[in-house]
């Protein structure tokens, strides 16, 4: 099959107008900029949003033709894809539910079975986009087959058979779909936790209403909450945007029975998720129709979103802890020495006076406190670096007494010399036979980078992580995978959706990479010789980097040396 004819495919681009209109009794959406009126009582059509007309069926197409240009035509999804619906016999056309899931590949082809009239389509599959939104990232060479029936009917060839679902060339995929996050919250409703989703540009509003009722993804299932109750359904299959107001208009009984601070939850978690919408300003709460008054009495504070860290680093200079601010060191406030531990990569809490450190072989695990001399919290094998979460935990991974690779937390404060540390021990099934490079918390504490290996193969994956009631972690979700052209050994966050992760090595040419969960592919950074460490702190220009010159600043598209001395720094977190 020639793959090229999936791109030959017009593109119209529809300009929409422009308001300024706020409605009372709604949530304003945290952002500044010009304001669309959606024509569509549908859901909101962004601006710009790319409209395909593909091509009907042709007199005489053979099997093979009919099968590729019935998925050419899933790339329209106009009139609840009226075109692709042409190339299904009577009665698949019905029951076809092209919505279910969109299957990306970078090549395919239509291979014969064996058996009269059934096909293969296969396909080197790039994603796969599930019904809510959720994608799934495969790398090159990832093989997908979707059995296909062909038909006779009046002399022209259809498909009496195929799975729901669409197939759509890559590069038409980066076209109709956006990468959108929607917000749910961590437990304590304090911080915003974004769960990025593909959508059709021209569907955006109301999938990700549709999305956010049904719940997050299946990798932060138990580590972050919703303020709408399972079972939330909307009223109507429609999002309406009246000039620049959302209208969603959910199930009476829910709604009205939900407690004022839940609806102000409900908004305010709205008003998250439509934030980069343009076509949206405000968000209306709606009961079959019945518009539902949000009284803020004060009592439900906005979620942070994209928590930032202070401007400072925790490092070691001259076998001591330091702080690393505006180019200059100074000593870390009440700490006594630990020279004698010879510490190495230190982590410094976002919250507390806390900080933890590993001893020179990377064996032994110890936090200090002002005031206290180090303690020692656990010993292994090998120890990842430590990382702290807003919650006060410091964490890290070693191989436990068995050698199974094992994840443990700490939380050291307000803990008396002598006293027991809080600890928690998780070992989850999908960590199994692999040896963790990195594990480093999310600046929300309801997530994970974790950089592992299982014979020689390296995955970059974030997991979600589980706490019980009182705050304190207990699991870790099954992760989802970010794709890296590199083996990364380390990784940082650079903020809520994007990740730095880099292979260090002290004497060879050193390539960062940012990794985000709004893009399937990596993003490289400038080279450097003899990177060992990154940290970053409040966006991708607050990337830091080290080598035996000294530590540097990502500059534009290069580094910039900053200060010589200080080793392996890295910002609270």
């Amino acid at each position: 099959m020639n793959t090229a004819r999936f791109s030959r495919i017009r593109t119209v681009v529809a300009v929409l107008a422009i308001l300024l209109l706020a409605l009372t009794s709604c949530a304003q959406i945290p952002r500044s900029g010009p304001v669309g009126k959606s024509k569509d009582g549908g859901g909101g059509n962004p601006n710009n949003a790319p409209v395909f007309f593909p091509a009907p069926p042709r007199s005489g197409a053979s099997q093979e033709s009919v099968i590729e240009d019935f998925y050419s035509a899933g790339s329209g999804y106009e009139d609840d894809y009226a075109v692709a619906r042409q190339y299904l016999t009577q009665a698949q056309s019905v029951t076809w539910k092209p919505d279910n899931r969109a299957l990306v590949f970078r090549s395919a082809q239509v291979v014969k079975t064996g058996v009269e009239n059934e096909y293969s389509f296969e396909l080197d599959l790039a994603y796969a986009v599930d019904a809510d939104g959720v994608a799934t990232q495969f790398p090159a060479g990832t093989k997908e087959i979707i059995p296909v029936t062909v038909n006779e009917v009046e002399g022209e060839w259809r498909i009496a058979k195929v799975p729901d679902g669409t197939a759509i060339p890559e590069e038409t995929f980066k076209v109709i779909y956006g990468a959108h996050p929607i917000y749910f919250y961590d437990p304590s409703f304090s911080y915003a936790v974004p769960d990025v989703r593909w959508f059709i540009k021209k569907k955006t509003v109301k999938s990700m209403t549709s999305a956010l009722l049904a719940g997050p993804a299946p990798y932060l299932r138990g580590a972050v909450v919703s303020a709408f109750p399972s079972g939330m359904k909307l009223a109507r299959e429609s999002v309406p945007v009246v000039s620049g107001s959302a209208q969603v208009d959910l199930s009476a009984k829910e709604l009205l029975e939900a407690s004022a601070e839940d609806r102000q939850r409900m908004q305010n978690q709205l008003a998250l998720t439509f934030r980069g919408q343009p076509n949206v300003i405000n968000v209306q709460l709606r009961a079959d129709q019945d518009l539902v008054r949000v009284e803020d009495n004060g009592s439900v504070l906005p979620p942070v979103l994209d928590k930032s860290v202070p401007s400072r680093q925790i490092a070691v200079s001259n076998n001591e802890l330091v702080r690393y601010e505006n180019n200059r060191l100074s000593p870390v406030p009440d700490m006594q020495p630990v020279a004698g531990l010879g510490p190495r990569t230190p982590a410094e809490s976002p919250v507390s006076q806390a900080v933890a450190f590993l001893n020179g072989d990377r064996t032994s695990l110890y936090s200090i406190l002002p005031g206290q001399p180090a303690r020692q919290l656990t010993t292994r094998s090998i120890l990842t670096r430590p990382s702290f979460s807003i919650q006060d935990w410091v964490w890290t991974a070693g191989p436990g007494a068995n050698g199974v690779a094992e994840v443990v937390a700490f939380r050291p404060s307000g803990i008396a010399q002598g006293m027991a540390v809080p600890t928690v021990n998780i070992a989850p099934p999908w960590l199994t036979g692999r040896t963790v490079k990195d594990f480093r918390v999310s600046r929300d504490g309801a997530r994970a980078l974790v950089i592992s290996e299982l014979n020689g193969k390296t995955s970059v994956q974030i997991t979600g992580i589980v706490r019980n009631a009182d705050g304190a972690p207990k699991d870790l979700t099954a992760p989802v995978t970010l794709l890296s052209s590199t083996s990364p050994d380390q990784g940082v966050w650079v903020n809520g959706i994007t990740v730095a992760v880099v292979r260090a090595s002290a004497t060879g040419m050193v390539v960062p990479e940012l990794l985000s969960l709004t893009s399937g592919e990596p993003q490289e950074l400038a080279p450097w010789e003899g990177l060992t460490t990154l940290s970053a702190g409040n966006g991708a220009e607050e990337i830091f980097g080290q080598s035996a010159e000294g530590v540097f600043q990502r500059v534009g598209n290069g580094w910039e040396l900053q200060l010589k001395g200080p080793a392996e720094p890295a910002f609270p977190g």
